[in-house]
């Protein structure tokens, strides 16, 4: 029970937002009393912990799947960004813009997660993408992943880009592209150019 009372609440949360959604709400959409699931969870704060900490499970081992199937550096990086939008996609406002506004203690748990995944990921993307002479040699690793760190999860960070996920999206995808065509050799940028052409042609 506690597994589906975790689930089921983190999709009601990234689609309709971390602050709309009460425990009443959930409990209802389960089917299930509010005796019930208070007994899993003694209140919000909790379960929007364990729903996030789920969330970031499923993303990372979603990462692992999709590097055991040995794509290119470049094509790795753009099919992420696709399971992202497909997960993200019935999502209304970004979910770390809501975390970091209602629950900043749950958000900076996250981020301390999320930062050691992006960081050792794009580690290994980096170097693969050098080993088979998509990325420059000349690169300095450690420097790059933080340039793209701060670009990626600024957007989250400023009211520049609004808070409505699907327009992020399309910002990160921006971001992306800008990222690689600063670290491509010519082949790495042929490369980019088919990855941008798949998408031009499924959007």
């Amino acid at each position: 029970m506690r597994d589906r009372i975790i689930d089921k609440a983190g999709e009601m949360f990234l689609n309709l937002g971390f602050k709309s959604i009460t425990m009443d709400d959930i409990a209802r959409e389960l089917g299930i009393s509010k005796k019930t699931l208070y007994k899993h969870f003694s209140k919000k704060t909790e379960l929007v912990d364990a729903s996030t900490e789920a969330v970031h499970n499923t993303i990372n081992e979603t990462i692992i799947n999709i590097k055991e199937q040995k794509y290119n550096a470049i094509e790795e990086e753009f099919t992420v960004k696709a399971i992202f939008k497909e997960m993200f996609k019935n999502a209304k406002t970004s979910p770390m813009y809501q975390l970091k506004k209602y629950y900043p203690e749950t958000y900076t748990k996250l981020m301390e997660r999320e930062v050691c995944m992006f960081r050792d990921c794009n580690i290994d993307n980096l170097k693969s993408g050098i080993a088979q002479g998509l990325y420059r040699k000349d690169l300095e690793i450690d420097l790059i992943v933080n340039f793209y760190f701060t670009l990626l999860f600024g957007v989250f960070e400023s009211e520049m880009y609004g808070s409505e996920m699907q327009e992020l999206i399309k910002v990160e995808y921006k971001i992306l592209e800008y990222h690689i065509r600063a670290i491509a050799t010519e082949k790495g940028l042929q490369e980019l150019e088919k990855q941008l052409k798949i998408i031009n042609k499924n959007n």
